[in-house]
């Protein structure tokens, strides 16, 4: 088949030397414009994106988008392949993307493309700050105190598609080994997983160690280990912070600490001043960044990062909103603030702090989705195109 991808002939690829990245002024980058409200998200958020480089550098840097395709457009693209290699390659070329969301059917249908690309490309890190932006409604009381950046495994754990239905060849031999040679009881014909955990590259703040002792427990070990043999000199540990210092933390030094992720939920609403960088598991960090964005505005207004060593795929976190679909209606504000990260990644500092100095300037003037609408006062609704317009007026002004 030939290729759907175009890459542009104007720009120059994002490289890696001496383990570092290379930006040109002129840097090719990857999207995937995603399902559902993914095109509608995309047009808005690169307007935006495109205008607040402009904004900050004139004409000495511009990003050359190079559209990708994965989900339902790939599909139609690439003979029903929903997941073709040709993108793949195409993201470990230009080492930077950005994707919208991608259908992912439940209980059934083919596996989460999100998972899927995460592994295929060991993005092993999910990184999710989550931060109140003045004028976000919020059910917290000081949602302000939120500012929080919660870095997730990406690959393992559950996600890792290790389980065997009930009824299969697997299931059944699984089951008579866990019977058998491990006294292992429960019920007859269930569905059968393995939670795998390595714990590389991980630093485990957040664990389900009273229970799971040999794979979230191993995780809370080797963080301290590795805080204690690579970073002895920059951290100190909550137990010594008490012991050695009175309990208060010595200026220069990061506070090591660890949390049951039952009591994390409720700390991260009765004391999130209390946390800066957050560390877990894939499903914990899963149904925790989810319920931290609900304190500062949703999972509508989310961004997030899967990164590997080099190679980094941002991405909106919420899901395709079908119902949606091609109406101009819902909030871009995740996919947005993902470009946020990402021009943040490549360096273009400046151009980041023009979106996200922006941001809240237009949530306080009321001009906002229709989802931000409903919980405000004297808001003025507009639709998708429109909000980018109103940031784009306002980084202007």
């Amino acid at each position: 088949m030939a290729s759907q991808i175009r890459i542009p002939e104007n720009g120059e690829k994002i490289t890696i030397q001496g383990g570092t990245l290379s930006v040109p002024e002129n840097p090719i980058i990857g999207y995937v414009e995603g399902d559902g409200i993914g095109p509608d998200i995309t047009r808005a958020s690169m307007r935006v994106w495109n205008a607040a480089v402009e904004l900050a550098y004139g004409n000495s840097r511009k990003i050359h988008w190079c559209e990708l395709f994965m989900g339902e457009k790939a599909g139609s693209l690439y003979d029903g392949n929903y997941f073709p290699d040709e993108t793949l390659e195409a993201i470990e070329d230009l080492v930077v993307a950005i994707k919208g969301p991608l259908s992912t059917p439940v209980g059934g249908g083919f596996r989460s493309l999100n998972v899927s690309l995460r592994q295929s490309l060991d993005l092993y890190a999910c990184i999710r700050p989550v931060k109140y932006f003045a004028g976000v409604p919020s059910p917290m009381r000081r949602p302000e105190e939120v500012d929080v950046v919660i870095f997730r495994e990406n690959t393992e754990d559950v996600y890792s598609g290790i389980e065997f239905p009930s009824g299969s060849p697997e299931n059944e031999k699984l089951a008579k080994f866990l019977r058998e040679e491990m006294d292992v009881n429960f019920e007859e014909g269930a569905g059968l997983g393995n939670q795998a955990n390595s714990g590389r590259q991980s630093v485990t703040l957040v664990h389900k160690g009273n229970i799971m002792k040999y794979t979230e427990g191993a995780f809370r070990s080797w963080g301290y280990e590795l805080a204690r043999e690579e970073f002895a000199d920059v951290t100190v540990t909550e137990d010594q912070v008490w012991e050695m210092y009175d309990g208060e933390a010595p200026e220069g030094k990061v506070v090591i600490k660890d949390r049951i992720a039952d009591i994390m939920f409720q700390l991260m609403q009765l004391r999130p001043a209390e946390f800066d960088v957050i560390a877990t598991t894939n499903l914990n960090g899963d149904y925790l960044s989810d319920a931290v964005a609900a304190e500062v505005g949703g999972i509508g207004i989310a961004p997030g990062a899967n990164i590997a060593d080099h190679v980094a795929v941002f991405e909106a976190t919420h899901g395709t909103a079908p119902k949606y679909a091609n109406q101009d209606k819902v909030n871009p504000s995740s996919l947005l603030l993902s470009g946020v990260m990402l021009l943040e990644y490549i360096r273009w500092q400046e151009a980041a702090d023009l979106i996200t100095e922006t941001f809240p300037k237009v949530i306080r003037q009321g001009k906002v989705t229709y989802d931000f609408a409903r919980l405000m006062e004297n808001a003025t609704e507009v639709s998708t195109s429109e909000f980018a317009s109103a940031l784009i007026q306002e980084m202007k002004s």
